[in-house]
């Protein structure tokens, strides 16, 4: 009797020390999950600027704080969210849904990644920001909405999509730390 309790209890350590590793293991397979779709998110814009003058499309995100927000709705008055400007080059929305979304921000607002809208409209070839001239590789066009991979760190918290079409895990501008 006391060597099964001993086996048991040995049993119970073993499960305890290797939870928190399983548990990162499946933070790291979201977070790769993520960036494949943040991967083809960046190859649907690559098939519609060329579609559209060779312009970034114009969209906003529908807001988080309205919890009534249905995703056939628009997200501005007079401007569409992601969901629905990239609906033909995307193949399913749901490559709009970050695996690590936890919070149903996907459910809410048609997508787990904010639009950065100071690029609405602009050329893809001359993309400025707030009057600076940026090259593609500078300008993120997409990232996650929250931290959803807490798990890999807090700064590596969130995934960015580049308007080159690269993904980082950290918004580092050139010559910064």
């Amino acid at each position: 009797m006391v060597e099964l309790l001993v086996v048991i209890g040995i049993l119970a350590v073993l499960t305890g020390l290797l939870l928190p590793s399983l548990s990162r293991g499946r933070g790291l397979a979201q977070a790769t999950a993520c960036l494949g779709n943040l991967r083809q998110v960046g190859v649907a814009l690559q098939v519609y600027v060329p579609d559209n003058d060779d312009r970034m499309p114009s969209m906003r995100d529908r807001p988080l704080d309205d919890a009534t927000t249905n995703a056939s709705l628009p997200a501005l008055p007079g401007l569409p969210g992601p969901d629905l400007v990239l609906s033909n080059v995307l193949g399913q929305p749901t490559v709009l849904r970050c695996p690590a979304d936890r919070q149903g921000i996907y459910d809410r607002t048609g997508s787990s990644y904010s639009w950065n809208s100071l690029l609405n409209g602009q050329p893809s070839d001359r993309l400025r920001i707030l009057s600076l001239e940026l090259e593609a590789h500078q300008v993120p066009v997409f990232f996650d909405k929250e931290g959803f991979h807490r798990s890999r760190g807090e700064r590596r918290a969130v995934n960015y999509l580049y308007a080159d079409g690269h993904l980082r895990n950290l918004l580092v501008l050139e010559g910064t730390r």
